[in-house]
């Protein structure tokens, strides 16, 4: 073998390797999207009550005057600040993104992706915590549809709230 057919061989292996490399790092942002799309929701309850509840410790907080007898920095008070309206607005957009998707389901031909919306929600979204024995007899399918279709959703949802990147993960 001359020193041409060794430098084109190493070529040939390191782009393979690049490609390879390139593909797990793209799996792995696409898991990292699902699970942080299923995180936030498995979340959503406590996170709706910290909104509800960010108002009136918003308005406590914004007042120098209640806080005078509280020796606490101010710069600890502006992270506080900002992390409720943090956490607010991220649960103002996922609202915003699990309304799109509940429009796109009634809108689908297919009856299962209203189904995957209804049980998506009645998983992680409604008042009421209902467990996965209860939904899957009330949707007449077994336990293990009811993980497969909250899956599936996650994936649709994570395409919207993630955008372009979020495509990619159902491709």
């Amino acid at each position: 073998m001359n020193k041409q057919e060794i430098a084109k061989v190493a070529a040939e292996l390191a782009l393979d390797f690049y490609k390879k490399e390139q593909e797990r790092q793209n799996k792995l942002k696409r898991d990292r999207r699902l699970r942080n799309t299923k995180l936030l929701l498995r979340n959503y309850r406590k996170f709706k009550i910290h909104c509800e509840e960010n108002t009136q410790s918003l308005k406590v907080l914004q007042d120098p005057n209640s806080l005078e007898h509280i020796n606490i920095d101010e710069l600890v008070i502006e992270s506080i600040i900002k992390n409720k309206e943090r956490t607010a607005a991220m649960i103002a957009y996922v609202d915003r993104m699990i309304d799109i998707y509940r429009v796109m389901a009634e809108r689908s031909s297919k009856p299962e992706d209203l189904r995957r919306f209804k049980i998506m929600h009645d998983y992680y979204i409604a008042e009421e915590i209902i467990n996965a024995e209860n939904i899957a007899a009330c949707h007449f399918i077994d336990k293990r549809t009811v993980y497969r279709d909250i899956n599936k959703a996650c994936e649709a949802l994570s395409s919207l709230i993630f955008g372009v990147d979020g495509i990619r993960m159902i491709v």
